[in-house]
C-alpha cells in the first residue's frame, strides 16, 4: 500500500489535529492511506472522531470504479457505515455536543426538491449536487474510512449508552430494512415473510420482522454459517438453496406462498424465485443492487396481482427507529461483526470481503 501526503489545514478546534490518516481513492483498484487535512464543520455540520466504519458491497463497487457520482480521484474518501464521537459542532448545531457518541444515516437530501419535501431524501432529485445541499457520506461526499468525518447534523443520531460502536455500524443497515418495510405498508404482524439473502441487510431485516410480529420469517441463502446466524437471530426457518429446492420448501411451509417476499441478496437469479414464492395478491420488496440487468416473469406478477416495491438506503427516518430498537435490545448488530482491520490494512480488508476469506459477515475498519 502506498503512503502519500496531502496538504494540511489549520486545526478545526482545541485538541483537534490539522491532519489525519484517511483512505483516498486514486483510481479503480487504487486506494491509498494518506495524510489529509481534518475538515472544519460548516454551520450545520458536525465533526466526528471515527471509531469504526463498516464495509459492504457498495464499497467494492467504489473500489473497482463502478459507482456513480463519486468525488474526483485523488481526494475522495469512501465509507458510509461509520460511527464515532463528536469533537466539534458548527455554530448553529445545538442538538449534539462534543463527547456524544453518534451513528449515522448516509444520505442527507438537499431539502429543497419535491422528493425531499415529501421525505424521500434517499431519492433526492439533486442527488450528488453538493452546491444544492445534497450529500451521501462515503458515496458522493467524503466518508468514514478516515480518523475524522463530517456530516450534516440531521443525519446523525445520538447513541444510547447500551449501544456499542459495533452495534452502531449495523444501525444504518437496519434502517435499510426498516425503510423497505415501511414502504410496503409497515404492518407485518401475523404475516409469513420470506427474506432472500442472509447478509447484513437480510439478517437485520430478519430481526426487524420478528420484532414487528411476523408469524413466520423464512430466511433463504447459500452459506450455512449465515443461515445459522439467521436462526440465532430469530428466523423461524432457514433454507439452504445448495441443499433444498427453495421454491418448493417455501410452498410447503406457507401453502399459498408468502405474504411478503424481501430480496436482499443482489443475485440476478433471485427475483424470479421471489415471483414463484409470493402468494397471489402478495408483495415483493427489492432493496438490493444488482451487477447487471435482471430477468423475471413480469406477466406472472401481473396475473397474480402482486405489488412490487423498491427502496434505496435507509430513508424515512428509519435509522432513528433502528436506534430505538437497539436500545431496547431488539436489534443486535455486534454479533454480526466478524472481522476487524486497522485503517492501514484497508486493502486487505477489501480483499477478505471480496474473496470471502475466513467466512466474513461484517468487515469493519477500526480506529
Amino acid at each position: 500500500m502506498t503512503t502519500t501526503s496531502t496538504s494540511s489545514a489549520a486545526p478545526t478546534g482545541t485538541g483537534i489535529p490539522a491532519t489525519m490518516r484517511a483512505a483516498v481513492m486514486f483510481g479503480p483498484g487504487d486506494m491509498r492511506v494518506v495524510d489529509k487535512a481534518v475538515p472544519a464543520p460548516l454551520a450545520d455540520e458536525v465533526l466526528v472522531k471515527v471509531a469504526m466504519c463498516g464495509m459492504c458491497g457498495t464499497d467494492l463497487k467504489i473500489y473497482d470504479g463502478h459507482f456513480p457520482q463519486t468525488p474526483p480521484y485523488g481526494e475522495y474518501t469512501p465509507g458510509h457505515e461509520w460511527t464515532g464521537t463528536v469533537v466539534a459542532c458548527g455554530e448553529s448545531v445545538d442538538e449534539l455536543a462534543p463527547g456524544d457518541r453518534v451513528c449515522i444515516e448516509a444520505h442527507h437530501g438537499c431539502g429543497r426538491c419535491d422528493n425531499c419535501l415529501r421525505g424521500l431524501y434517499t431519492a433526492c432529485l439533486n442527488y450528488g449536487n453538493r452546491k444544492k445541499g445534497h450529500r451521501a457520506s462515503g458515496m458522493t461526499a467524503d466518508g468514514g474510512f478516515a480518523e475524522y468525518a463530517i456530516h450534516h447534523v440531521s443525519s446523525l443520531y445520538k447513541m444510547p449508552e447500551n449501544v456499542s460502536f459495533k452495534d452502531a455500524v449495523l444501525i444504518t443497515t437496519a434502517g435499510t430494512g426498516l425503510y423497505g418495510l415501511e414502504a410496503t405498508g409497515g404492518y407485518v404482524a401475523g404475516l409469513d415473510v420470506v427474506i432472500f439473502g442472509p447478509g447484513p441487510v437480510g439478517l437485520m431485516t430478519v430481526q426487524a420482522c420478528k420484532q414487528l410480529g411476523a408469524r413466520r420469517v423464512i430466511l433463504v441463502g447459500t452459506r450455512a454459517s449465515r443461515l445459522e446466524m439467521g436462526a440465532h437471530l430469530g428466523a423461524d426457518h432457514v433454507i439452504n438453496t445448495r441443499e433444498t429446492d427453495a421454491v418448493q420448501a417455501i410452498k410447503d411451509l406457507t401453502g399459498d406462498g408468502a405474504d411478503l417476499v424481501i430480496e436482499t441478496s443482489g443475485s440476478t437469479a433471485t427475483p424470479q424465485q421471489c415471483v414463484e414464492t409470493v402468494r397471489r395478491g402478495g408483495k415483493i420488496l427489492f432493496v438490493a443492487f444488482y451487477p447487471g440487468p435482471v430477468t423475471f416473469d413480469l406477466s406472472a406478477v401481473v396475473r397474480n396481482d402482486v405489488t412490487m416495491y423498491t427502496t434505496r438506503g435507509e430513508g424515512g427516518n428509519n435509522v432513528k427507529r433502528a436506534v430505538a430498537l437497539a436500545e431496547m435490545g431488539r436489534l443486535k448488530g455486534e454479533e454480526l461483526v466478524t472481522h476487524e482491520f486497522p485503517l492501514e490494512r484497508i486493502e486487505e480488508a477489501l480483499r477478505v470481503m471480496r474473496e470471502r476469506e475466513g467466512d466474513p459477515l461484517k468487515v469493519v475498519i477500526t480506529f
